[in-house]
Formats: structure tokens, C-alpha cells, sequence
């Protein structure tokens, strides 16, 4: 597709509303309390006491013995050593800026990232962002903070950020030098379209130093073709190359490919250490986001 001036269709006021306010108790609860209760880096946590049970909270949380000799339902408070920092990098590049919903992948991702760093912010984290394309660039330092959330927000929202071709490996070797404590969560948000290089051998290098975790961000589109249509024009987002082609021909040799790779990415990613979350565009992030925070805490009990 050809890259248009235009203004991004992303909503982040009610993101900053919450920052202001947290009287938004629904999205504190799902969203904050799983993230905080699931990355908790590695300085380690220290037994603080007990605290009555509440509906808020996770089950699997309860001491059984703890709460049989006070006849009530009681959870362990943990004090953490040491706060986790979290690094963002997002994919910018053209294949990003694409979309057969109410939102391009890169507004998703966006609407995404923001979320995410109002969790963080909340649980008393820090968090810092770049972007990559061909480059890395738009270095936010690890902070936290409503200043440090508007200036991400200024940059997710600048469509002048968006465009040019995807270095993945590019991305990796800047994490590498950069991420510095090992008590440092990297998440790399991108559709992982055509991904070049020897990309697998250094995400494993940086697994083996910080907890890794890679969201593929992909739209409908990405993964079947339309059946009421005839020709239809395609470009390859990066070098503009067009086609014309007929979906029906074609729609199960695509939708095939389109799902080896996609497993394919995901084995490669978790044979080098990395956890994976796959998002569509077509529906809300946050269900998804709070089930992969659920499953990560049941698979560390």
C-alpha cells in the first residue's frame, strides 16, 4: 500500500484519564494486578504478612493452611526487592501500516503499548520505548510517570514516526546493548512480516539476559483473503512491488503458508527463550492481554 498523510485513529485520553483518576477500578484490577502479579523481574520478593482474600483476586493466590487457623480466607503479601523495568520496541516499518478493520496495526499497537505502560506505571515500574523500521529510533530512557506517558503518547501518535522497511535484527542488536539489568522485561510488538537475518541466534543471546516477550500484531487480512470480491491490487509494503490477483484462486495455498509461517515464528521464538502473544485486529486486546497474563502466572506456580 502507498503511505498517505493522514491522522491516526488512536484514542488515548481514556488511557491518560486513568493515570489522573483510579477510580476505574474494573480495568486497575484485570489489567494491573495480573501484570503485577506475573512480571516481577528477578531481585527476588520477601514474605511481608497476610491479607484477607478478596474477589480481586486470583484463587490460586489462597495459603490453605494459613487461612484454616484463622477460620477466614487469607493471601500471602509479598514485598518486592528489587522493581522490574520495562523496555518497549515497536515495529514502525510500512507493514504496520495497514489495515482491513477499524484500526491499522500500528493504531492497534499503539492503543496496545499504551495500555501497557499505564500498568506499568501504575505497579510503580518504570518504562522506556523505542521504535525500529530501518532504524532504531525515538529512544524514551526507562522512567514512569504522567510526563514520561506524554511524551510516549507524542510520539505513538506522530504519523510522521510511521514507514520504511523492518530491521528486525537491527532492533535485536540495539536491545542488546542497551537492556543492562537483568531484571528488564523487553516486549517487541510487530506483525513479524518478513523477518531477515540471523534474528533467531541473537534473540536467544538477549533471552538468556532478560525476560523477552514478542506480540505479533496481524490483521485479518494477513491471515485469509476476501471471497466476495474478484481482481484485486496488491503491493508488497516494502518494495511497492504490485500484483494483480484473483482471491479465490489463490485463498487456500495463502491461508496455508500464512499459518506455517505463523508457527513457525512462534516455535522460533520460544525455542529461544521468548513468550508469545498473537493479537488480530478485529477484536479487543485487552481479554487476550489479561488470559496471557493468567496463563504466564499459572505456568510459573
Amino acid at each position: 500500500m502507498t503511505k498517505q498523510k493522514r491522522k491516526l485513529n488512536i484514542n488515548l485520553k481514556p488511557l491518560i484519564k486513568r493515570l489522573e483518576s483510579i477510580t476505574r477500578r474494573k480495568v486497575k484490577t484485570r489489567l494491573m494486578g495480573n501484570y503485577a502479579s506475573v512480571f516481577r523481574g528477578t531481585g527476588g520478593f520477601e514474605f511481608e504478612g497476610y491479607r484477607e482474600y478478596t474477589l480481586n483476586d486470583d484463587a490460586s493466590m489462597i495459603d490453605w493452611k494459613a487461612s484454616a487457623r484463622a477460620n477466614k480466607l487469607l493471601v500471602k503479601v509479598l514485598k518486592q526487592e528489587r522493581a522490574l523495568e520495562v523496555f518497549f520496541l515497536v515495529d514502525v516499518s510500512e507493514s504496520m501500516i495497514f489495515g482491513s478493520t477499524t484500526k491499522l496495526k500500528n493504531e492497534y499497537s499503539a492503543e496496545l503499548i499504551g495500555t501497557l505502560a499505564f500498568a506499568i506505571s501504575a505497579a510503580g515500574d518504570n518504562f522506556g520505548f523505542a521504535t525500529f523500521s530501518n532504524k532504531v529510533s525515538n529512544i524514551l530512557p526507562p522512567s514512569r510517570g504522567i510526563n514520561h506517558f506524554y511524551r510516549l503518547c507524542k510520539i505513538l501518535t506522530n504519523p510522521d514516526v510511521y514507514g520504511g522497511n523492518c530491521n528486525f535484527v537491527e532492533a535485536l542488536d540495539f536491545a542488546l546493548s542497551y537492556v543492562k539489568r537483568r531484571s528488564t522485561l523487553v516486549f517487541f510488538v510487530s506483525d513479524f512480516v518478513g523477518l531477515k537475518g540471523e534474528w533467531e541466534k541473537k534473540l536467544k543471546l538477549l533471552c538468556s539476559k532478560c525476560d523477552v516477550v514478542m506480540i505479533m500484531v496481524r490483521d485479518p487480512r494477513d491471515e485469509t483473503l476476501p471471497e466476495d470480491t474478484n481482481l484485486v491490487l496488491v503491493e508488497d509494503p516494502y518494495s511497492k512491488r504490485r500484483l494483480i490477483i484473483d482471491p479465490k484462486l489463490i485463498k487456500h495455498h495463502y491461508e496455508s503458508y500464512v499459518k506455517r509461517e505463523e508457527n513457525s515464528l512462534r516455535e522460533a521464538f520460544i525455542r529461544a527463550g521468548a513468550d508469545f502473544l498473537k493479537l488480530s485486529t478485529a477484536e479487543n486486546f485487552i481479554t487476550p492481554l489479561v488470559g496471557f497474563f493468567i496463563r504466564r502466572r499459572r505456568k510459573w506456580r
